[in-house]
C-alpha cells in the first residue's frame, strides 16, 4: 500500500455459518479524508469496520490500515487507530474530565500528560463547561462527543466511526459532525458507517454504497447522484387541462424523456444547462398562456440515488 491511502481492502469475505456478511468488498480511503460506508442495517457495514479495526478475522481477501497488514500486524494497526461504536462507551459515574483521564492512563500516559490531554480534548469538543459533571448528566450528543474525545487520546491516524449519530436529535447530530470535521482538519482519516443519507452527504469526501455484503457503487455524493441522471426541470401547472401542453414545452426544452404526474399536475424532464433551461421554459409557458403554480430545477437527492442503486431505501432492514 502506498502512503496515499490510509485504508485498503481487497476482496474481503466473511461468513457466519450459511449467512454471507461480506462478499468481496473492495475499499480504498485516501489519507486525510472522510469516506462513508452507506447502507441499510444488515448490509455489512459494521462487519467491515470490525475487520479493519482488527476485532474480527475475515475468511478471504486482504486489508491494510495505516500502512500495516490487518491480519499479520494487528498490534501495529491498533496502535494507530481509534474506534467509536454505535453506543457511547463512557463511565456514567465519572465526570467527563475523569473519563478522559482514565482513558489516557489506560493508554499509559503519565498522570500529568493525561490531565493535559483531557483538557485539550474537552476544549476541542466544547465540553469544558460540563467537564466536572458526571457523564450520567450529559445529553446524548454530549456523550457522543465525549466518546469521540476518548477515541482520540492518542490522536489516531485512522478513526472508525460506526453509525456515530444513531438516535441523536438534529442539534446533537450537528455537534458530532462539527467534531468529525475538526478531526479531519487535524489530519485524521475517518471511515464513517451510516444509514443516514444526509450524514454521508454532509461529511463524506467519497462514499461506498454497500448492500448485501457488496459495494454496489462508489464515488462522491454528486457522482452517485449523477448515475441516475443530472438536473431535472419540474413544472406544476395550475390547471390540469394544461398538463399536456406543459409537457410539450418541457420536452422541447429538455430534449429527454418527460414524466407527467396527473395527480400532482407535475411535469418533469432532464436538462443539461439548468439556468438556460429554466429561463426558456418560463418564457415558453408564458407565450403559451400556461399558468404555473411552481417551477424549478432540482438535482437528484442521495436518497434517490441510493434507491436506484439498491432497490430499497437506506433505512430498510436487509434480510439475512
Amino acid at each position: 500500500m502506498t502512503n496515499e491511502f490510509a485504508v485498503v481492502a481487497e476482496g474481503l469475505h466473511k461468513r457466519y455459518g450459511r449467512s454471507c456478511a461480506l462478499d468481496g468488498v473492495d475499499l480504498t480511503v485516501p489519507r486525510g479524508t472522510v469516506h462513508g460506508l452507506l447502507g441499510p442495517n444488515g448490509a455489512g457495514k459494521t462487519t467491515a469496520v470490525r475487520i479493519l479495526a482488527t476485532l474480527l478475522r475475515f475468511d478471504a481477501g486482504r486489508a491494510e490500515v495505516a500502512g500495516f497488514d490487518v491480519q499479520r500486524e494487528p498490534e501495529r494497526v491498533r496502535a494507530r487507530i481509534g474506534l467509536t461504536g454505535q453506543y457511547a462507551a463512557v463511565d456514567e459515574v465519572l465526570s467527563g474530565r475523569q473519563n478522559l483521564i482514565m482513558f489516557a492512563r489506560l493508554f499509559h500516559l503519565s498522570p500529568r500528560a493525561a490531565r493535559a490531554r483531557a483538557d485539550e480534548l474537552l476544549e476541542q469538543f466544547d465540553l469544558v463547561d460540563a467537564a466536572g459533571k458526571s457523564a450520567a448528566q450529559y445529553s446524548g450528543g454530549m456523550r457522543r462527543r465525549l466518546d469521540l474525545a476518548a477515541s482520540l487520546i492518542l490522536a489516531p491516524d485512522v478513526l472508525f466511526l460506526d453509525e456515530p449519530t444513531t438516535g441523536l436529535d438534529p442539534r446533537s447530530r450537528n455537534g458530532v459532525w462539527d467534531g468529525v470535521r475538526s478531526l479531519v482538519a487535524g489530519g485524521t482519516t475517518v471511515l464513517l458507517t451510516t444509514q443516514y443519507l444526509e450524514e454521508a452527504d454532509q461529511l463524506a469526501d467519497r462514499i461506498s454504497v454497500i448492500d448485501t455484503g457488496r459495494v454496489v457503487a462508489e464515488g462522491t455524493s454528486d457522482e452517485l447522484k449523477s448515475q441516475i441522471g443530472g438536473d431535472r426541470i419540474e413544472v406544476v401547472v395550475r390547471d390540469a387541462a394544461d398538463l399536456a401542453s406543459a409537457a410539450h414545452v418541457v420536452e422541447a426544452v429538455g430534449g429527454g424523456a418527460v414524466h407527467t404526474d396527473p395527480d400532482t399536475r407535475r411535469v418533469s424532464s432532464p436538462v443539461r444547462d439548468r439556468v438556460e433551461a429554466l429561463g426558456d421554459v418560463v418564457q415558453r409557458l408564458r407565450e403559451a398562456g400556461i399558468v404555473a403554480e411552481d417551477i424549478g430545477v432540482r438535482r437528484p437527492s442521495l436518497d434517490e440515488a441510493f434507491l436506484a442503486l439498491t432497490g430499497h431505501r437506506a433505512e430498510e432492514e436487509v434480510a439475512a
